[in-house]
């Protein structure tokens, strides 16, 4: 007698992905509440990283603005103030671009999630400790990993 098993297709970004069993040890690397708390960091992370983005473009823009109307002259900004606010803004540019490697790293993480590699070392394959993923929600190596790579 033969009977069908119902496969519940996953749905992006599945929490219950990670919850999964791990093909080599068989155990379980986190339950569906850690993986849905970690998701939840990560897709609060990525709004403030957002929200900080949008700010720095719109503030750069302003600036671009008023240089593009008219409203600076050579005669009445002394070159310090010119050279503070160029400083400034690519200030705000290297800001923009570190969060948008930052966003890679979230989505990145996510797409783990996803996969049910979350949490799971890219060297060594042993579980990342909860509380290093609580201080980086998006590491891909476990704090051993991630000293001997710093220290090559």
């Amino acid at each position: 007698m033969c009977r069908k098993l119902k496969i519940k297709k996953q749905s992006r970004r599945d929490p219950e992905a990670a919850v999964r069993k791990s093909g080599n040890s068989g155990k379980r690397k986190f339950n569906k509440k850690d993986v849905l708390y970690f998701q939840k960091l990560i897709l609060k992370m990525k709004e403030e990283i957002l929200d900080g983005i949008k700010h720095i473009s719109e503030d750069i823009l302003k600036k671009s603005q008023k240089d593009a109307a008219g409203d600076i002259s050579g005669y009445t900004y002394h070159m310090a103030d010119v050279a503070t606010d160029t400083y400034d803004r690519e200030f705000s540019l290297g800001l923009a671009s570190n969060d948008r490697k930052m966003m890679y790293e979230l989505e990145d993480a996510l797409k783990r999630i996803e996969e049910g590699t979350f949490g799971t070392c890219e060297d060594c394959k042993n579980t990342i400790s909860k509380s290093r993923l609580k201080a980086v929600p998006y590491a891909r190596l476990c704090v051993k990993c991630q000293e001997k790579k710093e220290k090559s």
